[in-house]
């Protein structure tokens, strides 16, 4: 169940940070660091891989690949999506050199996926 929660906790912060990019303090912050881009890519994966948590948490007692498929999607929003928008907002160019790592753990993820497929 808290595989659950924490997937519905990341995709409400996801809708939640998708608007604060949108609208007020955080648009004009953005939009100022030329990177309102960086902001909508964060937060454009965060909400698609949120679900795609859910989704998992939902059957990941099912096998262990699913488990580790969580938890490397989960690492990848916090490290991707999180990473970007850091940078959007701070300006913080540096940040982009870690984005990659989330991206990474969240393909590491997908092929978890793939191993579960395979071995049923």
């Amino acid at each position: 169940m808290t595989l659950f929660r924490i997937s519905a906790l990341s995709g409400a912060l996801a809708v939640i940070l998708g608007a604060m990019g949108a609208h007020g303090h955080v648009a004009d912050v953005i939009t100022a660091n030329g990177l309102a881009d960086r902001w909508k890519t964060a937060s454009q994966y965060h909400l698609v891989h949120s679900a795609v948590l859910l989704f998992l948490a939902w059957v990941a007692h099912a096998s262990k690949p699913l488990k580790i498929a969580w938890v490397c999607i989960a690492i990848g929003v916090v490290v991707f999506s999180g990473s970007l928008y850091v940078l959007a907002y701070t300006g913080m160019k540096w940040l982009g050199a870690i984005t990659p790592i989330g991206g990474l753990s969240m393909i590491v993820g997908w092929a978890a996926l793939i191993m579960h497929k395979m071995r049923n």
